[in-house]
């Protein structure tokens, strides 16, 4: 599959020089693209054409290739980071949405939504070395920074599934609230972050115990609770804030991470879905499915600055430093 690109793109391609530019990729589940936006000018600088219904999409530990689901192609797509180009595709089961890769770069654990499985790909040898059966409708997936414990949630099952990724076996499943969609363990590996869509709320696990700690509920003057619907969100390296896309209520929700008190709102546009943070966490991008583009929000400032224009439905986001 070859690459598309504008004569804009192009030109700003060679002034800008991608291969050492600091970078967000951004997957546009309906027009089947990949837009790149260049993080100092805060413009996208090229579109490139991918498979079908691209969402879940990550860079390799090293921001040599980025991994994508092409969801309705049921592959996973490699992409060279400096050319642009689609090197190959690899086996992922039916329907892949999201995905986490492994500390040891080299297997990447996806939830195949349709099938109620997540997969284990080894991305070297390009086969699936496991598939073990989850909840119904999975969805998120993280994996510690260990490497010991990877997470299914389960949208219907409504479950937070914890596996052993030695032995490929859950050895335990969490009740969340209704609609998990993403989890995110903190720096130091000791608790688990959960959103649940419908349900409501972001809830917090301790890992050792497995026990809950809380359900951070989010309300919005003026907006239905029906609305408020947390899906994607980032959590800082000091592990001191959260940051919680709330869907069609059209807000990111700031969050203390310690003691989980709502600190505010940020307006983006509509249907927040998922976000990158920047490496040195002073810009967040969020991706606005429905208005089809990225608010960028400076959280020195802690204000949105900037609004950038995509392609339709964008759903996935991905930062890449410079000089990577």
């Amino acid at each position: 599959m070859m690459m598309i690109r504008t004569a804009f793109s192009a030109l700003a391609l060679t002034l800008a020089t991608p291969a050492l530019a600091q970078e967000v990729w951004i997957s546009n589940e309906r027009d089947n693209t990949i837009s790149i936006i260049d993080v100092p000018s805060m413009e996208v600088v090229e579109t490139i054409k991918v498979g079908a219904r691209p969402r879940g999409l990550m860079f390799s530990h090293d921001h040599k290739v980025a991994y994508l689901c092409a969801s309705d192609d049921s592959t996973i797509q490699v992409i060279d980071v400096e050319t642009r180009e689609i090197l190959h595709n690899l086996p992922s089961g039916e329907n892949p949405e999201t995905f986490a890769l492994h500390p040891d770069n080299r297997h990447i654990w996806i939830s195949n939504e349709d099938d109620n499985i997540t997969s284990v790909l080894d991305v070297e040898q390009r086969v699936i070395v496991a598939q073990i059966p989850v909840g119904v409708e999975p969805e998120g997936k993280a994996i510690n920074r260990a490497g010991t414990i990877a997470i299914t949630t389960s949208e219907t099952t409504n479950m937070a599934h914890w596996i052993d990724t030695e032995t490929f076996e859950i050895f335990h499943n969490s009740l969340v609230g209704s609609r998990p969609r993403h989890a995110e363990f903190t720096s130091d590996d000791k608790r688990l972050f959960v959103s649940a869509e419908i349900g409501g709320g972001l809830h917090v696990f301790d890992t050792e115990t497995r026990e809950e700690l809380a359900e951070i509920r989010f309300e919005i003057p003026d907006v239905h609770p029906h609305d408020v619907q947390p899906v994607g969100f980032k959590l800082t390296e000091d592990m001191r804030r959260v940051y919680v896309a709330l869907g069609p209520a059209n807000r990111v929700a700031v969050v203390d991470a310690q003691t989980y008190e709502v600190l505010g709102y940020h307006m983006v546009g509509r249907r927040v879905w998922h976000m990158a943070m920047s490496e040195d966490e002073t810009k967040l991008f969020t991706t606005n499915g429905v208005s089809g583009d990225v608010t960028i929000i400076d959280l020195v400032r802690d204000e949105p600055v900037k609004t950038v224009k995509v392609g339709r439905f964008p759903w996935g986001a991905a930062y890449r430093p410079a000089d990577s």
